[in-house]
């Protein structure tokens, strides 16, 4: 029994496992089912978020912006340009015709020249010559009439834009006027802008076409030093050699050894040497340092500059003007290194000269045909005689052959044509704007200078120069900003990064008249420096320089001929704990006073200096030195209190005043002198100690007025800019408003008010009393019903503005207690803006009720007057 039980068992638990086995296959199969599953539906998913995803890139569209070639024909819009740049004049086509002719010649008589610069195409795609391009102009501007001026103009104006090719002519040159429009432009187009405005000012310029450095021909200025950073040429004022007289003192005999001294000059001369060369030496290294690398294309690369001829404008020296950078060069400068032509606008040369050493050894004589070939004989240039002097006595049959054939040259001659260019303007706005959208930036030798239009800074700021330490220009260690049109009259401020002083400079007009302030920091009782215009001041105050210290200050121009008063302070009391200097100033130790010469005093009364030594309760006093003296008078006072402290009133004894006298006088012995002196400056030394309290506060109000000053910089503007004069325009648009109104009354009493009428008659028809009546009375209604009509327009907009005024007030009583402070603001303004409107809009209404019925009667009362109906209507009259 037992043996059966356990096989059932055994049977059992073998079906049991066979099931579990069963079950785990199922759930395993019910798994992978599951996750297949899975798997299709996240591929679905991830099918439809890519759909998704593609769906929303494709919606976002990225334009990439067109990078516009710098300044090509296409960039121009050449509909609005007039007939003179599409076409050319019969005279232009026979002067291309020539200039063809004249190149071939060159041509074949220079073959190792490169081409000439002569009929590039224009804007238009029409080849123009290029001395038509020149069209002169003199700006309205009187900055601009002088050749500094100008170039600077130029150069801020445009924008320079490289040539297409560095080693070959430009395909194109552009009008003047093209180029002001676009304010872009490539050499050519800068220099035929530039000479066009200098001829216009009346001097002899030219457009020169030639070879120049890279660092020229690309305008870059990183290894030259910034203009405003080049120091003036001092002028040694030669001392006038004073003529020994002939019975002077013989100056004493030198016992010094010639040996020792010869030894000594010839020691010193050494280590000079030494010294110069070693300057010299550091000097080639910075130089080979900063030098640049070696250019491939030295010589080859085309530039175009102007020339300024001497004679004209008082110009004492022909030189060369780049255009881009506005800086003027010598004719022998290094970086122009050759010339092919020259031209203006009446006619054109080319150099016949060899450039083997640049343009050093260049003559500039446009006479001379051996080395300028002209293009057109017409020309204002004399021409040099290639006779000597011997051979000018000819016979009178040479001499009228030459008269003929100078007759039969003149025939010849071909004019150069008018320019095919508009007039150069340039409108105020531009000028004023000077820079493409207001600012230029320009990189020069450890320092970057930065422009701005003025007004386009709320400060005022026009310039910053940044002066750096490395060439790399990161660290800066001075700032220099100049500043127009500011109220407070802030001209320029310096920075120095290294010291942290500030130096301000001010135009004169301040109310304080202060003219240069240099400080660290703007907290009171710190070093600092003001210096001041003193005819602008009553007390003459040139200036005062502070310390934590002490205080010293100048004067000038003074009635008591002060020129000079010096503080010392001590150590502030800490008595308050809230101090400031009006509350608790700083004590005073002593006050020094420096005066002039009173030339109505003696020398012996006249104080030269004054000293309160308030610490000691000393006064000392130094008196002027007479004529012919080398000692002066002196006096010392020892102050004491006038009763002491039993109250007794203490007199005057010899030993409270010591001095000392050139010339002894008697009445300066007595006590009762010296006395009533001590009594004086007694209360000269209070008047002094208020004087220093006086200016300490001034000190105090100046920094307060200089922060809020550089708080608000507020910019002045001319009262004849009508542009940014507040004032002026709401003035201007006042008169505009007025007249406006004015023409609309004149309008509305010239108004025919029957013609609305009349129309609905047959024309040409007379009228009758039936039809004068009827528009009589269509005319009246018709009248009577716009004023009903606006008086309802009137109430209806009298009843919305309460309806939302009403509307506001109930939204305030329901959030009152969550409101803000800035809400509550907010709704207070509005109901006070609508309870204006509401008011208004209520005395229109009752002054449109009082004034219709009178419009009513004046227009019955016009057509019974009226010429066209009064013989119909006069018997209701």
């Amino acid at each position: 029994m037992e043996v059966l039980k356990e096989k059932v068992e055994e049977e059992e638990a073998a079906e049991r496992e066979a099931e579990a086995e069963q079950a785990a296959r199922k759930a395993a199969e019910k798994e992978k089912e599951k996750e297949k599953e899975k798997e299709k539906e996240d591929i679905i998913l991830s099918q439809e978020e890519l759909l998704d995803l593609e769906q929303k890139l494709s919606e976002i569209e990225v334009h990439i912006p067109e990078i516009p070639v710098a300044f090509t024909k296409s960039t121009i819009d050449t509909s609005t340009l007039p007939e003179s740049y599409r076409t050319n004049t019969a005279k232009e086509e026979l002067l291309i015709q020539v200039a063809d002719n004249f190149s071939r010649q060159y041509a074949h008589l220079c073959p190792d020249r490169e081409p000439l610069f002569l009929h590039p195409l224009n804007e238009c795609n029409i080849p123009k010559f290029v001395s038509t391009t020149v069209r002169p102009t003199l700006m309205p501007y009187p900055e601009l009439y002088n050749w500094d001026s100008c170039a600077e103009f130029v150069s801020d104006f445009l924008t320079m834009v490289p040539l297409p090719s560095a080693i070959q002519l430009p395909e194109y040159l552009f009008s003047p006027t093209s180029v002001l429009k676009y304010q872009k432009g490539n050499c050519f187009d800068f220099s035929v802008l530039l000479c066009a405005m200098l001829i216009g000012a009346g001097y002899d310029a030219y457009c020169v076409s030639g070879y120049a450095s890279q660092e020229m021909c690309l305008m870059d200025l990183t290894r030259e030093m910034c203009p405003l950073l080049k120091k003036p040429k001092e002028v040694i004022e030669e001392k006038e050699k004073v003529i020994p007289k002939k019975y002077a003192i013989k100056p004493a005999r030198d016992l010094r050894s010639k040996f020792e001294l010869a030894q000594q000059a010839k020691k010193e001369k050494e280590i000079k040497d030494a010294e110069e060369k070693k300057i010299r030496e550091e000097k080639e290294k910075l130089l080979e340092a900063n030098k640049p690398p070696p250019d491939p294309m030295h010589g080859l690369r085309i530039h175009a500059w102007v020339l300024i001829l001497s004679g004209k404008r008082e110009v004492p020296e022909s030189f060369f003007i780049d255009p881009f950078t506005a800086r003027s060069y010598r004719t022998q400068d290094e970086h122009f290194l050759g010339i092919e032509s020259i031209w203006n606008h009446k006619n054109y040369w080319v150099n016949m000269q060899d450039c083997w050493n640049g343009c050093k050894d260049l003559t500039f004589d446009l006479g001379d045909p051996l080395r300028w070939e002209f293009l057109l004989l017409g020309t204002e240039k004399p021409y040099l005689s290639l006779m000597e002097e011997d051979e000018e006595e000819e016979d009178l049959a040479e001499d009228d052959d030459i008269e003929n054939l100078d007759k039969e040259d003149e025939n010849k001659n071909f004019d150069m044509p008018c320019s095919w260019v508009e007039p150069i303007y340039i409108s105020p706005k531009d000028f004023e704007t000077r820079s493409p959208q207001g600012k230029k930036v320009i990189q020069y030798k450890q320092a970057k200078l930065e422009k701005w239009t003025p007004y386009l800074n709320d400060n005022g700021l026009v310039c910053r120069l940044t002066i750096y330490e490395d060439v790399d220009c990161l660290k800066p260690i001075e700032v220099r900003e100049w500043y127009k049109n500011r109220e407070d009259t802030l001209e320029m401020r310096q920075m120095d990064k290294v010291s942290n002083w500030t130096t301000e400079y001010f135009k004169p007009g301040h109310f304080l008249a202060l003219r240069v302030h240099t400080y660290k920091s703007m907290i009171p009782e710190t070093e600092r420096t003001m210096e001041f215009y003193h005819k602008a001041r009553v007390d003459g105050l040139v200036k005062r320089t502070e310390t934590p210290r002490s205080m010293t200050e100048y004067y000038e121009g003074r009635a008591d001929f002060l020129i000079y008063r010096h503080i010392d302070y001590g150590p502030r009391s800490k008595k308050f704990s809230l101090s400031t200097a009006e509350t608790n100033p700083r004590p005073m130790l002593k006050i020094t006073e420096r005066f002039n010469r009173n030339p109505e005093k003696m020398a012996d009364d006249d104080v030269a200096e004054r000293i309160f030594v308030v610490s000691d309760e000393r006064i000392q006093l130094r008196y002027h030195c007479r004529d012919d003296y080398i000692t002066v008078s002196t006096r010392e006072f020892l102050k004491r209190n006038e009763v002491d402290n039993k109250g007794n009133k203490i007199i005057m004894t010899p030993e409270m005043c010591i001095s000392y006298e050139v010339e002894p006088r008697e009445h300066t012995k007595k006590l009762l002198f010296q006395y009533e002196m001590m009594m004086d400056l007694k209360n000269e030394e209070r008047l002094s100690k208020h004087q220093v309290w006086e200016s300490e506060m001034e000190v105090l109000e100046i920094l307060k007025v200089r922060e809020e000053e550089e708080d608000t910089h507020n910019l002045t503007v001319s009262i004849y800019d009508t542009k940014r004069n507040e004032k002026s325009k709401e003035q201007r648009e006042a008169m505009e408003r007025q007249a406006q109104e004015e023409h609309m009354r004149q309008v509305e009493a010239e108004l025919d008010y029957l013609a609305p009428f009349l129309v609905q008659l047959p024309p040409g028809e007379k009228l009758t009393r039936w039809q004068a009546l009827r528009l009589k009375d269509e005319c009246l209604n018709d009248f009577k019903q716009r004023l009903i009509d606006k008086a309802n327009l009137i109430q209806s907009r009298f009843e919305k503005e309460t309806q939302e005024l009403q509307k506001k007030q109930q939204w305030y009583q329901e959030n009152q207690v969550t409101m803000t402070m800035e809400d509550e603001d907010a709704y207070l303004t509005y109901c006070s803006q609508a309870m204006f409107r509401i008011r208004i809009l209520e005395q229109r209404l009752n002054r449109h009720k009082e004034l219709a019925p009178h419009k009513y009667l004046a227009l019955e009362e016009k057509l019974y007057r009226d010429p066209r109906l009064i013989e119909y209507l006069k018997v209701f009259v």
